[in-house]
């Protein structure tokens, strides 16, 4: 079938259906005889009683017109009907397409979610790990930073400088607690209290058990107001949010109970 041929089925179909019910009509008023219109050249010379009274026969023309005009009804009948089916093809066909459009959006909705889930975990799992190297790393440094000389006299901590944050605040509780003979390493310190404060010496937790029981955990180690007055270490403030205060008497409450603030992993 050449290209204009399928470029325009419905045209074509529409032309063979009209073409075939044309001739077809045709053929049948050449072999049927009109009412009142004799068959043959011998039936308008017939004589008798038929004769004698006189038929009047159609003339050629009106039958002619009359044919045409069957002809054009058929015709007309089977271009509405081919039109009509043209019709309903084309709409199944734009329904299908539709659908399948409607499908492939679908799909490509779903994929692209799925994609930018993908991207947004492996994002934060690296984040997590390059805060982890980060946090390793300082912990390396800090433990191997010389620490400062211990005197056996409280007083001897007083001559040494100690800078006002966190790595000030862990060496000077370690020289504190090296005078009362209590253990505890750098990183031990430093593990427990990004887990409890992440920092914070005026950390407070008021949903826990504690807060419930009218004793919410304080400062950098989370103690409590009972355990900090009993395992306070001597020469350091009464206020359990100091730093230093708060750390020896959160390492003294793990030394009695757990043997180092170094065993301590979790929630104590």
């Amino acid at each position: 079938m050449g290209k204009h041929a399928r470029k325009h089925p419905n045209r074509t179909r529409l032309a063979v259906v009209a073409t075939a019910s044309a001739a077809a009509v045709t053929a049948t008023l050449a072999c049927t005889a009109l009412p009142g219109i004799p068959e043959t050249a011998d039936a308008q010379n017939a004589s008798g009683p038929e004769a004698a009274f006189g038929r009047n026969p159609r003339p050629t023309s009106d039958i002619r017109s009359q044919q045409a005009g069957i002809v054009r009804q058929n015709v007309q009948e089977a271009e509405n009907e081919a039109e009509a089916g043209s019709k309903a093809e084309a709409a199944a066909r734009s329904k299908a397409e539709g659908l399948r459009k409607a499908e492939a959006i679908r799909k490509a909705e779903a994929w692209s979610k799925a994609e930018a889930r993908t991207k947004a975990e492996a994002r934060k799992r690296a984040e997590e790990a390059a805060r982890s190297r980060q946090n390793s790393a300082q912990r390396a440094a800090r433990s191997q930073a010389p620490q400062p000389p211990v005197s056996a006299t409280p007083d001897a901590t007083a001559s040494v400088a100690y800078t006002d944050d966190l790595d000030g605040w862990i060496k000077h509780s370690l020289a504190v607690m090296a005078e009362h003979g209590i253990p505890g390493t750098y990183d031990g310190i430093y593990r427990n209290i990004i887990r409890e404060s992440s920092d914070n010496p005026q950390a407070i937790n008021l949903t826990d058990s504690n807060a419930a029981a009218g004793t919410p955990s304080k400062g950098l180690l989370q103690v409590i107001d009972p355990t900090f007055q009993q395992y306070h270490v001597a020469g350091t403030s009464m206020d359990i949010y100091d730093p230093v205060a708060n750390i020896t008497a959160a390492c003294n409450y793990a030394a009695a109970n757990y043997g180092s603030i170094d065993n301590v992993d979790s929630a104590y």
